[in-house]
């Protein structure tokens, strides 16, 4: 089943809208899965696989990107994956149908929470075994589930610290490189000047030499 329903702007990783289980335990349960999310939609890149899966502990997220907005759900293992992703589809539509012209000019996080509303009645139709099958049927064409890419959470976002380390590292370098040409053009100057005095004073002596001895 579905246990935690998130979106977020694909492009700065600022949340839009959320909704977790109806059941208080459980959704507190949730808090530790619920800051998995959020670390994730800021590891996202424009590099980053459009449709994906990534393991975390015993559930699985299952996350689209389309129209610039990341939509995600956590799901349990069992839990089908090409459901998970026809489930995505159905939110996408109807999301950027009634906030897409939000997404561009939201300036603070869940602007769109009242998208929750229609999240809980498509996760009462998607937990209905009968329904479930019918959407099945109606959309057998609609994601080729094994060309899904499968990761790990810590993997994705050990990458993103990685990566984060490199740019860091390139930057460094960067600055090191300047600072060594800034040094190399002013030891160019003094070896110039130091050329031009020492002539200077070779042709002194010469003069000196004539026009004295």
């Amino acid at each position: 089943m579905v246990l935690m329903v998130m979106i977020a702007r694909a492009t700065d990783g600022l949340p839009l809208a959320a909704s977790l289980q109806d059941d208080e335990q459980s959704g507190r349960g949730m808090l530790d899965y619920q800051n998995q999310a959020k670390m994730l939609f800021k590891k996202l890149t424009p590099n980053s696989p459009a449709r994906c899966s990534i393991e975390t502990g015993q559930y699985v997220f299952h996350y689209i990107i389309e129209n610039d907005v990341c939509h995600l759900v956590l799901c349990e293992r069992g839990f089908s994956k090409k459901t998970a992703f026809t489930f995505l589809e159905e939110m996408s539509s109807e999301f950027m149908s009634q906030h897409g012209h939000k997404v561009s000019q939201a300036t603070r996080p869940y602007s769109c929470i009242e998208f929750d509303t229609y999240i809980q009645k498509l996760r009462r139709q998607y937990s209905d075994q009968r329904g479930r099958r019918h959407l099945h049927q109606l959309r057998e064409d609609l994601n080729d589930v094994q060309r899904i890419m499968m990761e790990n959470i810590d993997d994705v976002l050990q990458r993103g610290t990685a990566l984060s380390d490199l740019e860091n590292k390139a930057t460094g370098l960067s600055s090191l490189s300047k600072s060594y040409h800034k040094d190399a053009q002013y030891l160019n100057m003094r070896s110039t000047f130091a050329k031009i005095a020492a002539g200077g004073v070779l042709t002194l002596v010469i003069l000196l030499y004539f026009f004295v001895f």
